[in-house]
């Protein structure tokens, strides 16, 4: 089962301005084939399906901590999205035309369908699909799979990274970039225990240190590249550090796993959207709801 926390990550910053078309470029790395709803779901989908699991415990660990991650990773880009989304309109009596400026935007989705949040879909609003999900039973070819995949995500932060220099897009993919090096090394150290083919060399691919990005350098600086959290408190996933352990081929610095999960941040609350109806809660429907449910307390 899992555990929910009401906290982000990281603190993601909430500035003055919005930009709708970014935040329909940052919707790939959610909703695309190489987003955070694949890499959940293919994690997620394979530990359920994990046969050996005490047998082969310390890849299974390594598969089901990653999958805790990679919840919070959706929860992330989602609220990056949202926050993007933010100035697009106004609020004005309907014949005002108070979404006008949505007729003209990259997604027209977003105004119609979700009132200007994240949605399942990717870059061009093709919905996100289980067809994406790899989970074929075979852990040196899950394994793989699952390199291929973070090596992909990586490549698409880069180039969603390129296309906008908006702060609140760049901290989330900043941060993302390392972790996922972070994965991607984790997988390579994975196939390396289960074949003896030493695929860490290959890294980092493409072939760019992560410090050339500036909001990535400050989590490389952190250590964030080097540590995997366990994303669980009574020791269920501890093996992992059978298979992560050692140094960064990178950095030289030592691997570490650190049981539980990251502090965590607050995460942004969103403001009443009256011309979209939403959350279509007026004052006075607040006050008959708060009397009622202070009601027999």
């Amino acid at each position: 089962m899992f555990q929910r926390v009401n906290k982000l990550v990281i603190d993601l910053p909430e500035v003055e301005y919005g930009d709708a078309n970014a935040a329909s470029a940052v919707q790939e790395l959610l909703g695309g084939k190489f987003g955070e709803m694949s890499t959940l779901n293919n994690y997620m989908y394979q530990s359920f399906n994990f046969r050996g699991k005490k047998k082969l415990k310390p890849f299974y660990d390594l598969v089901a901590s990653i999958t805790a991650e990679e919840f919070g990773h959706v929860e992330l880009v989602a609220n990056t999205i949202n926050l993007l989304n933010k100035s697009s309109s106004f609020t004005a009596p309907p014949d005002l035309t108070p979404l006008q400026n949505g007729k003209d935007m990259r997604s027209t989705a977003a105004f119609i369908a979700s009132a200007q949040t994240s949605l399942a879909v990717d870059s061009m609003g093709a919905p996100w699909t289980g067809a994406n999900v790899f989970t074929s039973g075979n852990l040196v070819l899950d394994l793989l799979h699952n390199f291929f995949l973070e090596c992909g995500a990586r490549t698409h932060k880069m180039r969603v990274y390129e296309m906008t220099d908006h702060p609140t897009a760049r901290e989330m993919i900043g941060y993302l970039l390392v972790r996922g090096g972070t994965h991607v090394l984790a997988y390579a150290r994975a196939i390396e225990m289960a074949t003896g083919v030493e695929v860490s060399k290959l890294i980092p691919i493409p072939n760019l240190d992560n410090r050339v990005f500036d909001y990535a350098r400050k989590y490389e600086d952190m250590g964030y590249g080097n540590v995997l959290f366990t994303w669980n408190n009574v020791g269920d996933y501890k093996d992992i550090d059978r298979i992560w352990k050692g140094t960064n081929p990178l950095s030289g610095e030592r691997l570490y796993v650190q049981e539980g999960s990251p502090k965590g941040y607050d995460i942004p609350n969103l403001d009443d959207m009256p011309e979209e109806f939403a959350p279509g809660i007026g004052p006075e429907e607040f006050k008959k709801i708060a009397k009622r449910l202070l009601e027999n307390m």
